[in-house]
């Protein structure tokens, strides 16, 4: 009996040691969730809908949509370079890029004398315009407000993506916090009150998620090194003399240039063209070969618009350790790399992570109200997140305040 009473004397400290432990963890799960979930949800919710962004400018606006029988060949990137000079011969083209799936007009960006940016939509097979647009739309919008609330980007950039970190510990401290997190995978949710229901919720919707929570915030992580200590080095640029030639005879010199990048790189999947600009004097023809998960510009043909001669090809895979990742940051952060298939998987699980977002604060007011109106569970979420809610609630309100800014300028990055 003595050996006993021993043993559970000896044991208790121990006891009381893990107790005090996984409090710890679970208030620090906590204050993760909760402190700046205002902008969190907010960052989580634009980020979410941003994925098919490109999609809802294309129901919003009637010249980006084709009709997928009338579309047969590879894109007619010369006739849609002389067809766009030819409506804006004093305009600058940027760019054109490939229709991103079927219905979707090719698209060339264009930067008007008075220095302000639009689009103009052609048919791919044909390149017909059909029609013109803003340069501002759901997809530039949604940008802008995700990834640097619509601050410049050096002072955005890593705001928003220093948020990973509250991510990444909210994954970490979940293992810690529910003890054989697994059985909970398929456990049923309790309905018996609002508490104990929205607890079993929000435990659900976490730990399916926890694989994409775990890599938002990974990516997220990395666009914070990129912008403040770990930028990648720069992909090479070709060599090429300042040419002087205007819209037209750009376009004119297309067709050969086009020629000559095909031949020198037969497996490029050519996806956008980017005009000569400034000092440098060449095309650049960009797209997909046999890399995986990188961004378009990572195979590029360079050719000089002059001359038509190849002075520089870029392969994907000689890429550097860093720069791969650089690459492959955006293809997993939006769920862009398989096509509209992977961009619906990230759709569903963004809106899973904006619901996890809501309803962890949602719990913690359920907890600590006494009375059961919503009124009052959200005055105790409020005075729970303490004075962290006023900076993440001017965050929210700066990225919905310069919104005309963008509207105005209709111009940089």
């Amino acid at each position: 009996m003595v050996s006993v009473e021993r043993a559970r004397a000896a044991a208790a400290p121990r006891r009381a040691a893990k107790a005090k432990g996984a409090r710890l963890w679970w208030r620090v799960h906590q204050w993760a969730g909760l402190k700046l979930s205002i902008i969190l949800g907010f960052v989580f919710l634009t980020g979410t809908i941003a994925v098919f962004s490109n999609e809802i400018d294309w129901m919003l606006r009637p010249a980006m949509r084709v009709d997928p029988a009338t579309v047969e060949g590879p894109v007619a990137w010369s006739a849609a370079a002389r067809n766009v000079a030819a409506l804006h011969p004093q305009a600058r083209i940027l760019l054109i890029e490939a229709p991103i799936d079927r219905g979707f007009a090719t698209i060339a960006t264009i930067q008007k004398p008075d220095g302000r940016r639009g689009f103009v939509y052609l048919h791919p097979s044909t390149g017909a315009v059909r029609g013109e647009g803003p340069w501002v739309g759901a997809q530039r919008i949604l940008r802008n407000m995700h990834r640097h609330l619509n601050l410049p980007t050096k002072i955005g950039v890593p705001i928003v993506s220093a948020l990973s970190i509250l991510l990444l510990i909210s994954v970490a401290t979940s293992f810690v916090v529910y003890k054989k997190w697994w059985r909970g995978l398929f456990r049923p949710i309790r309905w018996r009150d609002a508490r104990t229901a929205m607890g079993d919720l929000h435990r659900l919707a976490g730990l399916w998620s926890l694989w994409f929570v775990a890599l938002i915030g990974a990516t997220g992580l990395w666009y914070l090194a990129e912008s403040t200590v770990a930028k990648a080095p720069p992909a090479p640029r070709a060599k090429a003399a300042a040419v002087k030639l205007d819209t037209r005879e750009l376009a004119d010199r297309l067709e050969a240039n086009l020629t000559a990048a095909r031949a020198a790189y037969p497996g490029l999947r050519i996806q956008r063209i980017v005009f000569p600009a400034g000092k440098v004097g060449a095309f650049q023809f960009q797209g997909q070969h046999r890399a995986v998960l990188v961004r378009e510009r990572a195979n590029v043909a360079w050719t000089n618009a002059a001359t038509g001669a190849v002075v520089l090809l870029t392969d994907g895979r000689e890429l550097t350790a860093h720069q791969r990742l650089s690459e492959m940051a955006d293809p997993l952060h939006f769920g862009t790399f398989g096509g509209v298939w992977t961009k619906l998987i990230w759709f569903v699980f963004g809106l899973v992570l904006t619901g996890v977002a809501v309803s962890g604060v949602a719990v913690y007011a359920l907890r600590l109200s006494r009375e059961g109106r919503a009124s009052a569970v959200w005055a105790t979420a409020w005075r729970g997140m303490g004075p962290w809610r006023w900076p993440a609630l001017v965050g929210v309100g700066i990225a919905l305040a310069l919104l005309p800014t963008l509207f105005r300028a209709a111009g940089g990055d």
